[in-house]
């Protein structure tokens, strides 16, 4: 189970990567229950439940505010139906012109080949402080 999930979550990666935004929806449960950061500059409407509510509420968020912004894994732990990414957000936020580069931990559960819950934990300040 841990190699599948693993997968899933590196195709989700991969997806995003490369703008393929039906491709990354498709590693997502319809249901999927998504979790931003305490505090994180989009955790206002967090939890994210669906993917209608987390491409309008989080996705386009993200491609209208942000340029070149990215999460980009370089570690993953896989445990059964859980898989850890750990890596790093880059990007320049747009009305400011300021630069973000945040470490991340990201935490995923997988149930039939899906990803089904989300957890994020991030540098919430670096954020808060480039959009200001």
């Amino acid at each position: 189970m841990s190699q599948d999930s693993l997968q899933v979550v590196q195709a989700f990666y991969e997806a995003m990567k490369t703008g393929n935004v039906p491709g990354a929806l498709g590693q997502l449960d319809p249901n999927v229950d998504w979790n931003e950061a305490e505090n994180f500059v989009y955790a206002d409407q967090s939890p994210y439940r669906g993917t209608d509510d987390l491409v309008n509420g989080l996705f386009l968020r993200f491609v209208t505010a942000w340029e070149g912004f990215g999460a980009v894994p370089e570690q993953f732990i896989a445990n059964g139906d859980r898989v850890v990414a750990l890596g790093r957000y880059r990007g320049t936020y747009r009305e400011t012109s300021k630069s973000v580069d945040a470490q991340f931990a990201h935490v995923y559960k997988v149930a039939n080949g899906k990803i089904v819950h989300f957890q994020q934990y991030t540098d919430t300040a670096q954020f808060r402080d480039v959009t200001k």
